[in-house]
């Protein structure tokens, strides 16, 4: 009979037995595996075994992803069977390269993928002898090493371990840090694979444009060097520079604040008159073209006349009166009612609208009025204002401009015309006074006045015998 103690001791070594022995048969055996689950095969055809061995390791990405299960001679190499994880994907456009971890031995299989595209590595896939290596023996490395020694007198092995010595001797720290820097570039640049072959790959349309600038370049490089040489000539200057260039500045500086409550405006109304001179380009460089030329002419017409006695010789010129020849221009402006006397000295308000000229545009009367102003924007296009220029509206006159027929401001187009603000006095002056008319005696030159005196003046009513327009023009003796 068993007592209770014993029973309860039983089913723990019981269950303890079974956890162990599936602990055993699934961690350690891999039962499943020896049945295929969790596991697919590949085969990897190789030149040569490599040292490569059963139950080696396979790699990928540095990782341990399965092993070896079998190495076996075939008639064009050898062939090994790789058993790799389920859970891990890898992609079948790779390369598998034959390793060793030591110097001693320990080949292992590392597969390197091309790229990330493409299927992925599947039960029964075979990856050929193409995409595949192995290292070289160490036996031929040894033996090509002792031959490259042996080479070397041994005068000359001994005095390269001395400068090898004298080189890094005492270095260890610093090529310890650069070996751990290589490896961790090494590291990072494995896990930028594929961003560090598409530099590769682009670097080449950069490359070739460096090869085709390279006159270019060599021409900067020149002119980079001629300027280093001028500086090292003009050292005295550049160093005078320096010192004084400070005190300078600060003068600058100075004069900017003492200009600085009207340099802002200043440069504000520049930039309207920039603005201004940009639209205006092509006129101000016609100026500068033909001024020049009218300044020679000026010049040459005044050459006949350098030995004239005069203190300031004048230029050859025919002086024809034309008189009234054209008329003057006075459609557009004021009615005649509205114009002020000479003797008015006061300003009156502008009336609105523009006054010019408004006659034809083909009209012989002011030919170089502001009806003809070119339009600077609109090549080919004339009108008076800015705002008819850079519009679709043509120019309209207000009449023929034949005066002739009464009061030039008639308008045909029924054009408004500029007028004075009302209220406005006429003239300028407020109302005009009557004028005074009284009978004048020619024989004896007297007159009535308007305060009931009679004044005498002879030379009001002069002959007009021997008058010619000749006399009238020519000033009293």
């Amino acid at each position: 009979m068993l007592t209770k103690r014993i029973k309860i001791q039983l089913a723990l070594f019981g269950v303890i037995a079974v956890v162990a022995g599936a602990i055993m048969a699934f961690g350690y055996i891999r039962v499943p595996a020896m049945f295929g689950v969790g596991h697919y095969t590949v085969t990897v055809q190789l030149p040569d075994a490599g040292g490569l061995y059963a139950s080696g390791n396979v790699t990928y990405r540095g990782t341990e992803v399965g092993r070896v299960t079998d190495v076996r001679v075939t008639d064009s190499g050898v062939e090994a069977v790789l058993d790799l994880n389920s859970d891990i994907k890898i992609p079948s456009n790779l390369d598998a390269q034959v390793h060793s971890t030591s110097a001693i031995g320990e080949q292992y299989v590392a597969l390197l993928p091309r790229n990330d595209d493409g299927p992925a590595l599947k039960n029964g896939d075979v990856i050929p002898i193409s995409r595949t290596s192995v290292p070289p023996p160490i036996g031929q490395l040894l033996d090509a090493a002792n031959r490259g020694v042996k080479a070397i007198p041994q005068g000359n092995v001994k005095t390269v371990i001395d400068e090898s010595y004298t080189a890094v001797g005492g270095l260890g720290p610093e090529i310890s840090r650069i070996v751990d820097g290589s490896t961790q570039l090494a590291t990072d640049a494995r896990a930028n694979l594929d961003p560090l072959l598409a530099l590769i790959d682009r670097a080449q349309p950069v490359l070739d444009s460096q090869t085709d600038s390279a006159d270019s370049i060599r021409a900067w490089a020149a002119h980079l060097a001629d300027l280093s040489r001028q500086v090292k000539t003009q050292d005295a200057a550049v160093t005078g520079l320096l010192q004084n260039g400070p005190a300078a500045a600060d003068e600058g500086r100075q004069l900017v604040d003492r200009l600085k409550p009207a340099l802002p405006i200043l440069l504000a109304n520049l930039v309207s008159i920039g603005q201004v001179a940009v639209v205006y380009q092509p006129a101000l460089e016609q100026i500068l073209v033909l001024e020049p030329q009218i300044v020679a002419s000026m010049q040459g017409a005044e050459v006949p006349n350098l030995d004239n006695p005069r203190p300031f010789p004048g230029i050859y010129v025919n002086f024809n009166l034309n008189l009234n020849d054209p008329p003057p221009c006075t459609t557009g402006f004021l009615p005649k009612e509205q114009l002020s006397p000479p003797a008015v000295t006061s300003i009156p308000d502008r009336p609105a609208g523009d006054l010019y000229c408004r006659i034809p545009q083909d009209a012989r009367n002011v030919v170089r009025g502001t009806r003809n102003l070119p339009c600077i924007t609109r090549p080919g296009k004339r009108a008076p204002t800015v705002k008819m220029c850079e519009s679709d509206e043509q120019y309209v006159p207000l009449n023929d401009g034949d005066y002739w027929k009464g009061d030039p401001n008639a308008t045909d187009t029924g054009q408004a015309v500029p007028q004075l603000p009302p209220g406005t006095p006429q003239q300028g002056q407020g109302p005009t006074p009557p004028a005074a008319v009284v009978q004048y005696d020619p024989a004896t030159g007297s007159y009535p006045a308007p305060d009931g005196n009679v004044y005498t003046q002879g030379d009001l009513a002069q002959s007009t015998e021997g008058k010619t327009w000749q006399n009238m023009m020519t000033p009293p003796k």
